[in-house]
Order: C-alpha cells, then sequence, then structure tokens
C-alpha cells in the first residue's frame, strides 16, 4: 500500500534541501481537509517557508512561491513568508484556512509564534467576499447543466456555510465541513447535504449526476442572501504594518539563530 504521508514527509525535506529553504508549516488544504474527499482526490498540500536573511537582501531575489509537484496524487506548492505576512495583511480568506487546517503535516515553534499575532488580520469582509465569490463562481460554471459532478455542489455550499458562519460569530470559520452543517440550516436541506456527502464519498471525482432540485434552489437562495450581508458589511481589513513588520523581523532573527 502506498504511504502518502511518508511521500509527503520526503518531498518536504527535498525542497529544504532543494530549494535552500526551512519548511515553517505545511497542511493539507483541499476536500481532505474539508472532510468530503472522494476515493480518487489528491492532495492538496500547502507550505509555508522562510529563506536566509541574505536571500531576502538581493536584488535579483527569488520567487515567493514553489511550485514542486503536480500530478493525479499530489499537489504540492507554497508561499514564502514574506508573501505570507502580505497575504495576511489583505486578510486572505485561503491563508487563515490554512492556518486552520486539521491535516497537519508539519508545524513549527516558530509558525506557531508567527501565526499567533497575525490572526489580528482576519477581516469578516474579506472573508465573505472570498467565500461569496467562490461561491458564485462554482454555481454559475458548475451546477447550470441537467447533469452535474456532484463534488461541484460542495465548492458552493461549503463557501456559503462559511459566510454564514462568520456573520454568526464573526471570526474565522473552521474548516471541516461537518462542523459548518452545525449551523440552523433546515432540516430538508441538511438531509439532502448529508446524502450527497454519502454519494460523494464513494464516487469518482468525474463522475456526472442528475442535478438535484434541493441543493440548487438552496444555493440560489443563499448566493442572495449573502450578497447582501456582503454589501452591508464593513471594510474592516487592518491597515497597519508594523505588527506583521515585527513578525518578520523576529523570524528572520530566530531562523538565523536556529541555523
Amino acid at each position: 500500500m502506498r504511504d502518502i504521508q511518508g511521500e509527503i514527509q520526503a518531498k518536504l525535506l527535498e525542497i529544504e534541501k532543494k530549494e535552500q529553504v526551512k519548511v515553517l508549516f505545511a497542511v493539507e488544504s483541499g476536500s481532505r481537509a474539508w472532510g468530503f474527499a472522494s476515493p480518487d482526490s489528491d492532495y492538496d498540500v500547502r507550505f509555508v517557508y522562510i529563506r536566509k536573511q541574505e536571500d531576502y537582501l538581493r536584488l535579483d531575489g527569488p520567487r515567493d512561491v514553489i511550485e514542486w509537484q503536480l500530478d493525479e496524487v499530489l499537489d504540492i506548492n507554497g508561499w514564502d513568508l514574506k508573501k505570507a505576512l502580505q497575504q495576511f495583511h489583505r486578510g486572505n480568506a485561503t491563508l487563515f484556512e490554512w492556518g486552520n487546517s486539521p491535516i497537519v503535516y508539519k508545524k513549527t515553534l516558530l509558525w506557531e509564534k508567527i501565526y499567533q499575532p497575525a490572526q489580528l488580520y482576519f477581516s469578516k469582509k474579506a472573508a465573505v467576499s472570498h467565500y461569496y465569490g467562490t461561491a458564485c463562481s462554482a454555481f454559475q460554471k458548475h451546477l447550470q447543466q441537467e447533469k452535474v459532478k456532484y463534488k461541484k455542489y460542495f465548492y458552493a455550499l461549503r463557501p456559503l456555510l462559511a459566510c454564514r458562519y462568520i456573520e454568526q460569530y464573526k471570526k474565522a470559520p473552521p474548516v471541516p465541513f461537518g462542523e459548518l452543517l452545525n449551523l440552523g440550516l433546515p432540516e430538508g436541506i441538511r438531509q439532502e447535504i448529508h446524502k450527497l456527502l454519502e454519494y460523494k464519498r464513494v464516487t469518482q471525482e468525474q463522475e456526472w449526476s442528475p442535478q438535484i432540485s434541493a441543493a440548487y434552489t438552496f444555493i440560489e437562495q443563499e448566493i442572495k442572501a449573502q450578497k447582501k450581508v456582503m454589501d452591508g458589511m464593513e471594510d474592516d481589513r487592518r491597515k497597519e504594518w508594523d505588527t506583521l513588520n515585527q513578525i518578520f523581523l523576529d523570524a528572520l532573527s530566530e531562523a538565523a539563530y536556529e541555523d
């Protein structure tokens, strides 16, 4: 049997050696983290890394992303810490999802020191805008035909429930889809979603199936509702850079000391 966990750990070590970086944090970010993977779902590994101090002072500095592997089983890429901190300032919802993933391949003490203060930059407005846009895109691109791929329902349902969670709790939503289902949904749609979950877990990613009218209608109505919520929200993004600048300087110093 293929040891995927072992392969991922080996890939992270290979990245560190060949790219001359230190991986601070690595997680699962796709359907496996969300809790509705299909039997043939790939592994979406995302990581944050830091380079040596002198690399950040070069005029011809290296790229701020590492795109390591993309095939039928493994999708591995990561962001430089500087890029990650810039995205925290923007309130990037995807980065907060990485930080809250239930499937962690690596987490250093340095990352914990980085992530704790960086969470101050979570923006309800930015997150709702991100999830709303994701849901609209999935709905329009993938759920308008008589037959659809059932996994696409979740690409609309999950972000819409994340919007609901943010509206209700005023904080970053949990990553597992099952926790979002604890929100107060109508019993009928909750049952339909559970049926979809069971079906997706035993079917292949590319399988086409008949449209489910109840799920389609719920998504359509929820998109309209979340549009109103989003439009009524104030921009709550944190404007100051001082905290993130200090996080970056401290991380560089600590990483150099560890070396």
